[in-house]
């Protein structure tokens, strides 16, 4: 299968393509599985009107992510902004089941990456992130960064849409006001995926675990491990193994909550239904 995309494809890695095959997953970007005339497999994602600098900074994330060399992650062969606009990657082929020990290099792997730390919280080039194009500018502590670059826009962003009722709205921007209580401001900046949840952790045959799709930037270390636990996907032995190699500090199951606000909040914007409440549950936690 061919598409408008396979010229540019085939510019950007200066090889003919011999076959194109649409590959699932995603729910913004058309992803496909290509083959090049000089033996090369590679994943392009593609989009007719991304944002703007929308697959240049998913590739500096994957840059970022993989320079400390905690985790395989995703390698970045060409990326195009302008249109046809395009990101294109190594392949990797996939395996059929994580094994114990996958999980455990997993965790401890996630654990090198938090702590190889980032400068600030937020993004030093200030770029947007995720579906609703939160901001990321850099800020000096968590609490700032939480508060303005997460729950408030999120707030105003569900207010303005009408994505959740004026008291969950309200509640949001009143956590939003106190996160000095929960005790998680003493945490430096971490390096973070950002937006880890199962579907964009790949096992490959080996069963070793690679990150994809990031939403990179500079955050508390708890928020990946919150997401992780959100929606499942990842085994007990990986949050073990995270937890021998950097130990979480005291107070952290209360915060879990805290954590997955800003991505139940998007998930209530994008899907409305059952995350609405799942909001509400989370707000709970946090009396």
């Amino acid at each position: 299968m061919m598409s408008p995309f396979t010229d540019r494809i085939a510019e950007l890695c200066d090889a003919a393509v011999t076959a194109m095959s649409p590959v699932s997953g995603g729910d913004f970007a058309t992803a496909f599985c290509v083959d090049l005339d000089d033996g090369r497999r590679v994943f392009a994602k593609t989009h007719t009107n991304p944002p703007p600098g929308f697959f240049s900074t998913e590739a500096a994330g994957l840059a970022w992510l993989s320079e400390v060399g905690a985790l395989p992650v995703a390698s970045v062969v060409a990326v195009a902004d302008d249109a046809p606009a395009c990101l294109v990657l190594d392949w990797i082929e996939l395996g059929e089941q994580r094994s114990q020990d996958g999980e455990a290099e997993f965790g401890r792997g996630l654990a090198s990456l938090h702590s190889s730390g980032s400068r600030r919280f937020g993004r030093e080039d200030g770029r947007t992130t995720g579906s609703q194009a939160l901001p990321n500018d850099p800020c000096d502590s968590w609490e700032e960064f939480y508060s303005e670059r997460r729950l408030l826009p999120l707030a105003k962003i569900a207010s303005d849409r009408g994505s959740l009722p004026a008291m969950a709205i309200e509640r949001l921007i009143h956590i939003a006001g106190r996160l000095a209580d929960f005790g998680a401001a003493d945490e430096p900046a971490a390096r973070l995926h950002g937006d880890l949840w199962a579907g964009n952790r790949v096992v490959d045959e080996s069963g070793r675990s690679w990150l994809i799709d990031p939403a990179a930037h500079g955050g508390h270390r708890e928020f990946d491990l919150a997401m992780m636990r959100l929606f499942g996907g990842f085994g007990e032995r990986c949050f073990r193994a995270y937890h021998e190699v950097y130990p979480l500090s005291d107070g952290w199951e209360r915060r879990v909550h805290l954590h997955q606000l800003a991505p139940l909040v998007v998930h209530a914007i994008k899907f409305g239904g059952g995350y609405v409440g799942a909001v509400d549950s989370a707000l709970d936690g946090l009396k």
